[in-house]
């Protein structure tokens, strides 16, 4: 912009002396990084990362093998982001292809349409099988195989850093050894293996769903997650 300076000096008038100048409004200022959201408009990179994870049920003859490919949103900044973009989950059983078939698409959809996409975890592990679940290695129980699915989901997001784990910490597991180890001596020294032998009749546990609680003292107590009606 031109700003024309006129001043008057002992009766002579000064005009047209100009300075180039920007104006205020003109300056300007530092452009902002643009940061990559996740949206149903963003294309499929030629290659994208993720894992793989099986699933063996009593329900299905053969296993399922679940796999969960990300893409990272704004790498090498740092808004750098994983995030799920599809589900895929094959099988050498047939008999269930198009139920499956219809959730991968749906659950990628969802995915892809950007957003929090952390609450079909718990949608998908809410399903019950009419039939009745079952019990995976470690006593944990399932309640349907697509409460399972929700369970590999939900490790998925954990890995990547959508949810954040429940580990136990110091204190918890410290408590945990000590209850199982006096669970031991007062069944003869019997050892169990953290987190996969419970006893034979233990029963299932409201708080961690795995087959692990024990009487102790007169208190139900599990040995798993340490939960106890007693406190």
């Amino acid at each position: 912009m031109t700003v024309k300076i006129k001043q008057r000096i002992k009766g002579f008038k000064v005009v047209d002396e100009a300075l180039e100048r920007p104006a205020a409004s003109e300056t300007s200022a530092p452009a902002k990084p643009s940061v990559v959201e996740m949206h149903e408009s963003l294309q499929r990179p030629e290659t994208l990362i993720g894992m793989t994870y099986k699933i063996k049920s009593p329900l299905f003859e053969h296993a399922l093998y679940v796999t969960v490919n990300d893409i990272v949103l704004n790498a090498g900044t740092p808004h750098e982001q994983r995030r799920p973009f599809e589900i895929f989950i094959n099988s050498k059983n047939m008999d269930h292809f198009q139920w499956i078939v219809a959730l991968t698409r749906i659950m990628s959809a969802v995915f892809r349409k950007g957003g929090d996409c952390t609450f079909l975890v718990e949608e998908l592990k809410a399903v019950f099988d009419p039939r009745g679940g079952y019990l995976k290695k470690g006593g944990v129980y399932m309640p349907s195989i697509v409460a399972e699915i929700g369970g590999v989901l939900e490790r998925h997001l954990i890995s990547i850093g959508l949810l954040e784990g429940q580990a136990l910490d110091e204190t918890q597991l410290k408590y945990l050894a000590e209850k199982r180890a006096a669970y031991e001596a007062s069944q003869g020294g019997v050892a169990l293996e953290p987190g996969d032998g419970f006893p034979a009749g233990a029963q299932l546990c409201n708080k961690c769903n795995t087959q692990a609680v024990v009487q102790m003292d007169g208190c139900a107590t599990c040995l798993n997650c340490g939960y106890s009606k007693c406190g």
